[in-house]
């Protein structure tokens, strides 16, 4: 079984940050990606960055240069750090691990919300 928690969301004003942190535990042997979803209201869930086992990373292109993923310490954890958010980044955020050889497991999803 796999378990996966995500943290860090919240309120904050455009031009704001926040952090999210998500971790996972169990059994997650070859782990092979870690990644942040997000689904605005109305509409579907999308990529928003993704970190791989081979260190390289991705990002989809409303986010490269303001949203940044790193693992942390121990290798079951990674972060999302915003910057300069604005209100289109409002969405429910969710982390998402894919197993090789187990398949994918998802968080229940943080808020962020980006207002004035």
């Amino acid at each position: 079984q796999v378990h996966v928690v995500e943290s860090g969301g919240g309120l904050v004003q455009p031009g704001g940050s926040l952090r999210l942190s998500c971790a996972a535990s169990g059994s997650i042997f070859n782990l092979n990606r870690m990644a942040w979803y997000r689904r605005a209201p109305g509409k579907s869930r999308e990529l928003v960055a993704a970190l791989f086992s081979s260190e390289n990373t991705m990002y989809s292109d409303p986010v490269k240069g303001r949203f940044t993923i790193s693992a942390g310490n121990a290798k079951n954890t990674v972060y999302l750090q915003m910057n300069n958010l604005e209100p289109e980044d409002t969405a429910v955020y969710y982390c998402n691990v894919k197993i090789s050889g187990k398949g994918e497991y998802w968080g229940q999803g943080t808020q962020v919300t980006v207002s004035s």
